[in-house]
């Protein structure tokens, strides 16, 4: 039985990530802010060390994988976004890397196909530097889309900065980034005034013809965890239903 963790395992994208691996006869402990094997908030540096506390207790003989999944919207607090998104997940994948490497295990973030799209240079710098603080005051007066979309490229851009020192220890680190999904998050932000037009266009854009379920993300996480994805490490996989390459054909 192979033993995994995951950050935001309630709902959508993380709820089916969590079935899968449960299915297939592995543990997997969850973390979530409510309803969850460790509750934690993942918004502030106690929380954080709380989660990191909470996974090693219970997985001694150290982790097969590790999913960052939690993350907040658009719609949400631009402060709150950088807090989760980007160091709820950097700072956890930091705390687990030895269990990781003691089981030669495997770890994926969840970004976005919104990470290219972001503008705010400055920003995605700061958090990649470390700077909480920083980086919380450079988004005042800011939206939450900036915020958003600069936390999905900065770790994306944090994984592949770090896949071959991590691939060293034994532990392969991929970034997957969703186009539309129907969740929670997305219905919510579909939802808000602000965004509600723009993301209608936007599903109606979607190459393949329909929206993203939760499935499809799970689908693929599940399979990166796995001793079949051995040889795929530092990559950014887009599944977005082909959204990636009909905005930029020549970059990849």
């Amino acid at each position: 039985m192979g033993i995994y963790a995951m950050t935001g395992g309630a709902t959508g994208i993380g709820a089916a990530i969590k079935e899968q691996v449960r299915a297939r006869g592995d543990q997997m402990i969850v973390v979530d802010i409510r309803d969850a094997d460790v509750v934690a908030d993942l918004s502030t540096p106690e929380g954080r060390a709380a989660a990191i506390a909470g996974i090693l207790e219970r997985t001694p003989e150290g982790l097969d994988g590790f999913v960052a999944c939690a993350g907040l919207g658009p719609n949400n607090s631009p402060a709150l976004v950088a807090r989760v998104n980007y160091f709820g997940a950097v700072e956890l994948l930091e705390g687990l890397r030895d269990a990781l490497a003691r089981r030669r295990g495997a770890a994926v973030i969840i970004s976005s196909n919104s990470a290219p799209m972001s503008t705010d240079a400055d920003y995605v710098a700061t958090l990649l530097a470390g700077d909480e603080q920083g980086a919380v005051s450079h988004l005042e007066g800011k939206d939450g889309q900036t915020a958003y979309s600069g936390s999905k490229l900065a770790v994306a851009r944090w994984v592949r900065r770090n896949a071959a020192a991590w691939a060293a220890q034994g532990v392969r680190m991929n970034a997957v980034a969703p186009g539309y999904i129907t969740t929670p998050l997305s219905q919510a932000a579909a939802a808000d005034p602000r965004y509600a037009d723009a993301m209608k266009a936007f599903v109606g854009s979607i190459p393949v013809g329909r929206a993203g379920e939760p499935e499809d993300i799970a689908n693929v996480v599940s399979f990166l965890l796995t001793p079949a994805a051995s040889f795929i490490c530092g990559s950014v996989l887009f599944v977005d239903g082909g959204h990636d390459a009909m905005f930029r054909p020549d970059q990849f």
